[in-house]
This record gives C-alpha cells, structure tokens and sequence, in this order.
C-alpha cells in the first residue's frame, strides 16, 4: 500500500464517525442509552487515532482532495454535541425548561466555538472547553448527580468554552502527555465499562470516571498555574 492510499484510508477511518454517530441516534431515538454511548465511545476511540495517523501519513500533502480538519470538526460536532444534547435532553435528567435551556446553549455555543479560529494555543492544547459533551453527559448519566448539579455544570463550561482557561489534548499537549494520554484511555475504558453495564450505580467504573475526568478537565489549568521552567 503506497503512501497516497494510506493517507486516503485516514479519511475513510475519520468519516466512520459519521456512520457511528448516526448509529448513536439511532440507539438515542429508542432510548437505548447505554447502545448510544457505546457508540459514542467507539467515535472517540476512533478521534483518539486519526489525528496520529493523519499527521504520520502527511494527508494535507498525501490526499488534499479531502479536508481532514474539516471533516473532523463535522463528525465532532455531532458526536461531541449533538447526540449527547440530544440525549440529556430527551432522558429527562434535566426535566422542564432546563432541558430547552441545555440544548440552545450546548448547540450554539458549540457551533461557535467549532468555528473559531483561536480554538487552539501553541502548545496544542485548546483555549477553553472543547465541547467535549459527550463526556459530560455520559458521566451525567453514570452518576445522576441532581438536576441543578447538572444544570450548573453545563452553564458553568458553555461559559469555559469562551474564557482564556486552558485544557489539555491528551495526544498533541506535549507536557505531561506521559499521565494524560493513559487518563484519556482510561476513561475511554471506563466509559465503555459503564455504558456495557447500563450505568449501574454500584460499578466501579464510576470511581474511574470521576478521577480521569477531573484530570482532564483540570490538567490544563493546573498547567497555566503551575507554568514550565523555561529551559536555562
């Protein structure tokens, strides 16, 4: 396999999260939830590689007919807001005008967000919360915190997102990479777990879901108030 098909079958692996995600919404419209997350946590799986392999496979010079950044943020949106606002909204976890509440704000506000172009530092990490939704309502649903816990934490990061706070890419943020990136596949691990269960309340993988999300939620922070000693 020459490196132009190898570069080609990167974008075929990043569009398969167009098919999941709408496997997702299928599983969603039967309030299958605990199917939608699995698939939703195949989508992330699949986000977690394609980035690596698109940059070792050169696909801006290797296959240009094919926007790959492009193509990412559309399958992201839908498996990072769409299909997760849509499920916290028909659960009834935030019930009355607090569902109409959470899905304007995670829809539009994540719409711009995608679309900005100072969404990323230059240490690769992103410049506010990336509208990983699906994480938060996944762990929303594991946890069933009450109605006004989760309310105030989806106000609280649709904020974030537009604030100079900043948070890690478990991949491309180099510092401390060596702890995030195992974080990243262990809540990948744990959401699976929990999902595969149906979100038992006795699971253990609740107490998994709750350390690797705080890291990632707050790594970046911890960076900006603990910033690295330049070199010399």
């Amino acid at each position: 396999m020459n490196i132009r098909t190898k570069a080609l079958s990167v974008h075929f692996l990043t569009a398969t999260g167009a098919v999941f995600a709408m496997l997702a919404m299928l599983a969603a419209v039967d309030e299958k939830w605990n199917m939608m997350f699995l698939w939703l946590v195949v989508a992330f799986f699949v986000d977690g590689i394609d980035g690596p392999l698109a940059r070792r496979y050169d696909v801006k010079t290797n296959a240009p007919v094919f926007d790959g950044v492009l193509l990412d943020l559309i399958i992201d949106y839908l498996t990072y807001v769409f299909v997760p606002a849509y499920a916290l909204f028909k659960s009834g976890l935030l019930p009355g005008w607090t569902g109409w509440f959470a899905i304007i704000i995670i829809t539009f506000a994540s719409a711009m967000y995608f679309s900005d172009t100072r969404m990323k530092t230059k240490d690769n990490s992103f410049s506010g919360f990336p509208g990983c939704w699906n994480m938060l309502v996944l762990v929303i649903f594991a946890l069933a915190p009450s109605f006004w816990v989760s309310l105030l934490l989806v106000a609280s990061l649709a904020v974030a997102m537009f604030l100079p706070l900043k948070f890690v890419h478990p991949v491309r943020t180099v510092r401390w990479r060596v702890l995030t990136l195992p974080m990243a596949l262990a809540w990948t691990g744990f959401a699976g777990w929990a999902a595969w269960v149906d979100f038992h309340p006795e699971s253990a993988a609740h107490w998994g879901l709750i350390v690797s999300s705080v890291y990632l939620l707050l790594a970046g922070v911890a960076q900006q108030v603990f910033p690295a000693k330049s070199a010399g």
